[in-house]
């Protein structure tokens, strides 16, 4: 089994149930990814990390740092930041917040994160692409420009294609299509 292989069947066993679910899009579906149930778990931090790695390599998209909306993205960001310590360009993790705080530096964006970096923007689950446009526009905010998004599960409901609507490319590492056959097969 390869590790991709290996990542669907995980985020079938999981972290996906069928019901009737109202989804933070406010969308109505018959199936839920809490991916969450996969992404802070040692065997998927560890694989997601490599994983991540290596389609963000692959995408030959230039970046200095990983992140996104919390809290989704955190974990795989920290996996993929721990992967690439070893590497020649290892990759800061940064989180973006839902809402400024308003104490302290009142920050939208906290970890290392640096005006004029380059960044991939993490997401877990894209539905609408509503989370990603918003971790976009608060990198672009506070400085930084975005190579990309990279996702951990498509849901193929129209969220790709409104991030890259935005000029923006979308690289997915799974789609809920393979998902979903894992569970019926």
């Amino acid at each position: 089994m390869t590790d991709d292989e290996r990542l669907i069947k995980l985020l079938a066993n999981r972290s996906t149930k069928r019901g009737q679910f109202t989804l933070a899009s406010g969308r109505q579906s018959q199936y839920y990814i809490d991916a969450r149930l996969t992404t802070m778990s040692p065997e998927g931090l560890a694989l997601i990390g490599h994983l991540a790695l290596s389609k963000l390599l692959e995408s030959n998209w230039t970046i200095d740092a990983v992140g996104g909306l919390t809290l989704g993205a955190d974990p795989i960001s920290y996996a993929i930041s721990f992967a690439s310590a070893a590497t020649p360009h290892p990759l800061r993790a940064f989180t973006v917040r839902k809402e400024a705080k308003d104490h302290g530096t009142g920050r939208m964006i906290e970890g290392p994160f640096k005006s004029g970096d380059r960044v991939a923007v993490i997401e877990d689950v894209i539905t609408t692409g509503g989370s990603a446009l918003r971790a976009i526009q608060s990198v672009r905010s506070e400085g930084g420009s975005v190579a990309g998004v990279l996702a951990l599960v498509d849901r193929e409901e129209g969220g790709r294609q409104a991030i890259e609507a935005a000029g923006v490319p979308v690289i997915s590492m799974t789609s809920a299509g393979q998902i979903i056959k894992v569970l019926a097969g």
